[in-house]
C-alpha cells in the first residue's frame, strides 16, 4: 500500500513522520475576489506591491474576476470580534491600506464579502526542511503537508504541483516489475521505498531555496527594528538577488 499524503499546513499525517510542527508568522493573510460584470480591465499579470510592514497585491482569474490578498499584522484587539465577520474584516483591511495606491483600495473596498477570509499564516522552518525525513515506510507528503510557507513569494501551489510530476516520475519508474506475485509484492514495497527517496532527494534544495527566501521575506515583514530589517533585506539581495528565478523552475517532464 502506497499513501501520498496532501492534508494540508496543519497536517495531521505529519506528525506521525515524526516532522517538527509548523510554526506561525505573526502576519495574517486577508484573501477575496472582487467581480467586475462589465469587466475589469486589468492585464493579465500578477501585481504585488510592500510597504512598511504590508503586501498587498492583485491577480486577474478571467475578464470579470479579480483575485486579491494583504498580508499585514492583524492587531489583537481586533481578534475576537473582527475576525470572524467577513465585512468587519473586509472594512479593517481597506482601513490599513489606504496608503496604497487607489486602485489597490478600490479592489479590496468592492470585494465580494462571502469570499473574504483571514488566515493566520504557518510555515516549515527552512532548517526542518533540511532535516526532516518525509518518509516512513511507504507513506510520504507532498504540497503543504511537506513545505508549508507564506504566500510571499505565490510558489506554493507551483511548488505543490512541482511534487506531483517529480513523485509521479519516479514512482512511474519502479512499476514495470514482473516475477510471481510473493516476491512482486515485496521487491514493489523496496523500490516504491527508493523511489520515493529520490523524490525527496530532488525536491528538498527546491523547497529549501523556496521557504528560506520566503521566510526572509515574512520576517521582514514583521521586524520593528530598522536594523533587523537592513539586515533581513541585505540576506535577500545577497543569496537572492532581484530576479524571478524562483519562478522560472523547470521541474523536468512527467
Amino acid at each position: 500500500m502506497v499513501v501520498i499524503v496532501c492534508d494540508g499546513v496543519n497536517s495531521i499525517v505529519s506528525e506521525l513522520l515524526d516532522l517538527k510542527p509548523t510554526r506561525v508568522y505573526s502576519t495574517w493573510g486577508v484573501r477575496g475576489f472582487t467581480s467586475y460584470p462589465s469587466g475589469h480591465g486589468f492585464s493579465n499579470e500578477v501585481i504585488r506591491m510592500m510597504r512598511d510592514n504590508m503586501i498587498v497585491g492583485r491577480m486577474p482569474v478571467d475578464d470579470n474576476l479579480v483575485y486579491w490578498f494583504v498580508a499585514r499584522q492583524w492587531p489583537s484587539s481586533d481578534d475576537s470580534r473582527v475576525s470572524k465577520e467577513p465585512e468587519l474584516i473586509k472594512r479593517a483591511t481597506v482601513e490599513s491600506i489606504m496608503d496604497f495606491p487607489t486602485e489597490m483600495v478600490e479592489i479590496v473596498k468592492n470585494g465580494d464579502t462571502e469570499s473574504v477570509t483571514l488566515t493566520k499564516l504557518r510555515y516549515r522552518a527552512p532548517w526542518d526542511l533540511l532535516r526532516g525525513s518525509f518518509r516512513k515506510g511507504t507513506v510520504i507528503v507532498a504540497g503543504d503537508a511537506m513545505h508549508a510557507m507564506g504566500p510571499f513569494l505565490g510558489q506554493g501551489g507551483s511548488a505543490a504541483l512541482e511534487d506531483a510530476i517529480v513523485l509521479a516520475r519516479n514512482l512511474a519508474q519502479e512499476l514495470c516489475i514482473t516475477g510471481s506475485k510473493g516476491i512482486e509484492q515485496r521487491i514493489m514495497q523496496v523500490r516504491v521505498e527508493a523511489a520515493m527517496d529520490r523524490y525527496v532527494k530532488e525536491r528538498r534544495m527546491r523547497l529549501l531555496m523556496l521557504s528560506t527566501q520566503t521566510y526572509l521575506i515574512g520576517k521582514l515583514l514583521e521586524a520593528t527594528s530598522p536594523s533587523t530589517k537592513l539586515l533581513n533585506a541585505i540576506f535577500l539581495v545577497v543569496f537572492f538577488g532581484k530576479s524571478l528565478s524562483h519562478a522560472q523552475y523547470n521541474c523536468g517532464r512527467l
